[in-house]
């Protein structure tokens, strides 16, 4: 079973935004898949267990971004 968990990202205005931020949250482990939506700026992720917030937003703030409030 997986756990999916969303997150809305700050300042994100293209695929390639998109990439980046995929990229990065795809390197912590355990993550199964990424989904990128650049026009709500709401990413999903799904993962065997559930993944700490502050985890995820460290992921995106290497990418340039950040995690929303």
């Amino acid at each position: 079973m997986s756990t999916a968990t969303t997150v809305t990202v700050t300042g994100m205005t293209c695929g390639g935004c998109a990439a980046s931020v995929r990229d990065e949250i795809g390197r912590i482990s355990g993550i199964s898949s990424v989904a990128v939506d650049v026009a709500s700026g709401r990413v999903t992720v799904e993962s065997a267990s559930p993944v700490e917030r502050a985890e995820l937003s460290a992921a995106v703030a290497r990418a340039g971004y950040a995690v929303a409030d």
